[in-house]
């Protein structure tokens, strides 16, 4: 397996940025092949953004996914961009880059680099959302001139959204918005809703989420699922009834010391997403 730590190495001096955060990390989880006993083949790649509200990263959202996608067959990398002081649109472009740089190791890690996931939990589902929806727009000219990239480079194939961070309208969770914009968030709080940015443009979704979510209402999930609707874009969206907020796999495997993120029966949505890429079309 190649398991390796990549700092995300962005010039956020030349992007306009002021970056005075943690460097954004990318580990990878990609299975080695054998091609001396094997037909060579490509997997998918899913690409996991954790949750953590832009203040931390939700270590219950990170490997345990990439593990459960190494069992399915895909590759996975875990991706720790940038939180706060670090504002929009910091955590995009490290996204962005991240989706880029797996396509261009694509043959070195037997990546189909046609079928690369954006994964996020929580507001780690905002950092994965936002790529999606905004890929081929002004937000990433910057980026994709520095890097000398086409928009094509940085799209991901799809969306696993689990609990997303989406609105900033009434259903929002504040505080994630409130961390991601800083000073500018009375600038820039529309722009980063992102059922405001879906077009016909943003790649195919797989949305869960359950019903008794205090945290951030399962709303986020429906606006973003009906904008995906009037957009003509293909999506697969799973209502469970009971759990709370940053559930990961609902396991023993993701549960914390007070039990209260032990809901077995949310795991089936693993199952319902390994079937949903299964019939992936791009």
């Amino acid at each position: 397996m190649i398991h390796e730590n990549i700092e995300i190495k962005l010039d956020y001096g030349r992007l306009g940025i002021n970056h005075n955060g943690a460097p954004a990390v990318m580990t990878t989880y990609i299975k080695d092949m054998y091609p001396q006993q094997q037909n060579s083949f490509r997997r998918p790649m899913v690409i996991i953004c954790p949750g953590g509200g832009y203040h931390h990263h939700s270590p219950r959202e990170g490997e345990a996914i990439a593990l459960k996608m190494l069992d399915f067959g895909y590759n996975a990398a875990v991706l720790r961009y940038s939180l706060m002081p670090d504002t929009f649109p910091c955590a995009l472009y490290e996204a962005a880059y991240a989706v880029a740089y797996a396509r261009k190791q694509a043959e070195a890690w037997d990546i189909d680099p046609d079928r690369i996931i954006a994964a996020g939990f929580s507001a780690g589902g905002h950092v994965a959302a936002s790529l999606g929806t905004m890929w081929h727009d002004k937000e990433l000219e910057k980026l994709l001139e520095v890097l000398g990239e086409q928009p094509e480079a940085v799209r991901p194939n799809g969306l696993l959204l689990g609990y997303p961070v989406i609105t900033s309208g009434q259903f929002a969770h504040r505080l994630s918005f409130e961390r991601l914009l800083g000073d500018r968030h009375a600038e820039l709080a529309e722009q980063v809703s992102l059922e405001k940015r879906v077009t016909q443009n943003t790649p195919a979704a797989f949305i869960w989420h359950t019903a008794a979510d205090q945290s951030v209402p399962v709303e986020n999930s429906f606006l973003f699922a009906q904008a995906l609707k009037q957009a003509g874009v293909p999506f697969e969206l799973h209502i469970f009834p009971e759990g709370s907020h940053g559930l990961g796999l609902g396991t023993k495997e993701t549960d914390t010391k007070d039990g209260t993120h032990f809901q077995p029966e949310v795991y089936a949505w693993t199952e319902l997403f390994k079937t949903w890429m299964e019939n992936l079309n791009e």
